[in-house]
């Protein structure tokens, strides 16, 4: 069984039964320091998330300990806030170890992420991904923050971490798995990705914060700061931190390492059809309206890869989007506001 697979059947307690619309909802959390909110999100998915964790035993994960050495020496801004979140959830060992996001179990995403540059030079450039994955295990929460330095609005994921986010500073950030099944030594990417955003203000700052935190998988993050500075960063547990001036990237990083998965997810035809999107001429609103077609746009979301939502992060405004087929979200990074989007996600084949 895949990693990703198994954690479809043990993250959240929805199911996806054949016969039934897939729906998610969508929540924008707007707490600057956690509290009951967070407290909130913790109850509803921590049975979950105590049942992935510890699938394979308590004893196959690292120790509180570790944990907390960990952190200390990686991500010592972050210990306050960890501090208080393992408070939150009952300040109980699993718990801690769980937010720690040391060494977690493994798991696998899709995801297709670019950077636009507008070709009149008339806007600023902005950051355009598609998440896709299970709706099963989609957290849906967009968290407004300000844990450490920054105000932080974030894709939320592992209860405080980060599929993608931009900062106050104007530091935007996404993250795509990097094509290889290789799990070590290191941190679940979405605290990592968290992390740059509360302690970087620029692109050079959130590489030397990747060049220097261990990730326990293969990631790609792509990184667009204010100034309009961009870069695609490859990591992964047995390589080195590799910077590039990619604009367009899928699951791959280097080439294919991966066939199965590459050909599950359509991974080499998105990052084809995502190059054209940030390479063509056109609107910032044409290249957005592309994340809606195939192939970027997937269905499969019963096999675990379909597009939960698009997200659009203009650093130079400050401003985010997250957009669906029927219906966008805009938000202000430096006035977030609470609410909430049903969505309904259109029924795809079960197999390719």
């Amino acid at each position: 069984m895949r990693p990703h697979q198994s954690r479809v059947h043990s993250r959240f307690s929805d199911v996806l039964h054949f016969d039934m619309p897939i729906q998610q909802r969508f929540t924008a959390l707007v707490e600057d320091r956690p509290g009951d909110g967070w407290q909130a999100l913790f109850e509803r998915c921590w049975s979950g998330y105590r049942d992935w964790y510890l699938r394979s035993g308590v004893f196959e994960r690292p120790s509180y300990l570790d944990c907390r050495r960990a952190l200390r020496q990686y991500m010592p801004e972050l210990v306050p806030t960890w501090e208080r979140l393992v408070e939150l959830a009952g300040s109980g060992d699993v718990e801690a170890r769980v937010l720690s996001l040391w060494c977690p179990p493994a798991y696998i995403a899709g995801c297709s992420q670019g950077i636009w540059i507008d070709p009149t030079h008339q806007q600023g450039p902005a950051l355009l991904r598609n998440y896709d994955y299970s709706p099963a295990l989609l957290e849906g929460n967009w968290l407004a923050t300000r844990w450490c330095d920054h105000q932080i609005l974030a894709m939320g994921d592992c209860l405080w971490g980060a599929l993608d986010g931009m900062n106050e500073a104007g530091l935007a950030a996404s993250l795509s798995f990097g094509g290889r099944s290789q799990a070590g030594k290191g941190f679940g990417i979405p605290l990592v990705v968290r992390y740059l955003l509360e302690v970087s203000s620029t692109v050079e700052e959130a590489c030397d914060v990747l060049k220097r935190v261990p990730v326990h998988m293969s990631y790609t993050i792509t990184l667009l700061d204010a100034a309009g500075h961009w870069a695609t960063v490859f990591v992964g547990p047995d390589i080195a931190t590799y910077v590039t001036r990619r604009r367009a990237i899928s699951n791959f990083q280097h080439q294919v390492d991966w066939p199965q998965h590459a050909k599950a997810t359509c991974a080499v035809e998105r990052l084809a059809a995502m190059q054209q999107v940030v390479e063509r001429p056109g609107t910032l609103s044409e290249a957005a309206a592309a994340l809606l077609q195939p192939p970027l746009f997937q269905t499969s979301y019963r096999r675990g890869y379909g597009t939960l939502y698009s997200a659009m992060y203009q650093p130079a405004n400050r401003s985010a989007e997250l957009f669906w087929q029927d219906q966008s979200w805009q938000q202000s990074l430096l006035a977030p506001l609470p609410g909430e989007r049903d969505i309904v996600f259109p029924n795809g084949p079960a197999h390719p």
